[in-house]
């Protein structure tokens, strides 16, 4: 595309090379506006979603960058900008987890799950924001959890980190309707991604989900990643044209 033409629209998904951010760039497949495919350190995986996104009969790049970092996340912008587009559409997806109780919780583990979850969450919404206020649109969609609204033990971190997108998205949505861009938040309740699978990796950890799935869950199972897609694509579409400053939870009645 030439550079110096007009910029067109485009999606950035963060954390978007496996998991419910996999999910997320094929569901917002669309000719019309390709996805950015954001990923920290393992570009195989990106590459592996974008063909997933192409599979569905959009376009796909990927872009690298640690969202904890606000240099990164400017020089990511940059690039997007660099191949012809703008970020019309900042769906924050990625997240850590370093689960262990608060007594025992290090201070980079704190950190940590805070940078990442909510300071890049914050990062890129600021970095996107000029251009979104500037065209008088745009959609933003963060991926919260059910842990922000009912926390686990060992997850304080976690949860506090969650609780905060929570918070950042109701503000956001105040401060930015005026400017026509709508921002809403998804909170997953347990979902079958590879974050489950050092919880699986113990004979402790697989009966606790199972007993969650068949005595805390209504739905009596766990969610799958296109399940928190499919809200993520409506929140994002002209369907959703009046929603702004929600969180949709979406945990087969978890948190019920």
């Amino acid at each position: 595309m030439n550079i110096a033409a007009r910029p067109q629209k485009a999606v950035l998904v963060t954390g978007g090379s496996r998991g419910i951010g996999r999910a997320i760039c094929a569901a917002m497949a669309d000719p019309a506006m390709p996805v950015f495919v954001n990923y920290a350190r393992n570009p195989q995986a990106a590459e592996e979603t974008c063909a997933v996104v192409a599979a569905a009969g959009g376009k796909a790049f990927a872009v690298q960058a640690d969202v904890s970092d606000h240099e990164q996340v400017q020089r990511m912008f940059l690039f997007i900008r660099e191949q012809g587009y703008w970020v019309h559409t900042l769906i924050n997806n990625a997240g850590i987890v370093a689960d262990t109780i608060a007594a025992s919780m290090s201070i980079e583990q704190w950190r940590s799950v805070l940078a990442t979850n909510l300071d890049g969450s914050f990062f890129c919404i600021r970095t996107a924001l000029s251009t979104m206020s500037a065209r008088k649109s745009g959609r933003i969609v963060n991926i919260a959890s059910v842990s922000g609204i009912k926390a686990q033990p060992g997850q304080v971190n976690y949860a506090a980190s969650k609780a905060g997108v929570m918070a950042l998205t109701r503000g956001l949505a105040r401060e930015l309707g005026r400017y026509g861009v709508r921002v809403n938040a998804v909170a997953p309740g347990f979902i079958e991604t590879e974050m489950l699978s050092d919880l699986r990796s113990s004979e402790k950890g697989e009966e606790f989900l199972q007993q969650t799935a068949a005595a805390a869950i209504p739905l009596g199972r766990l969610g799958q990643p296109e399940e928190i897609a499919s809200v993520v694509r409506f929140l994002c579409s002209k369907a959703a044209s009046y929603v702004t400053g929600q969180v949709i939870t979406v945990d087969g009645g978890l948190s019920v």
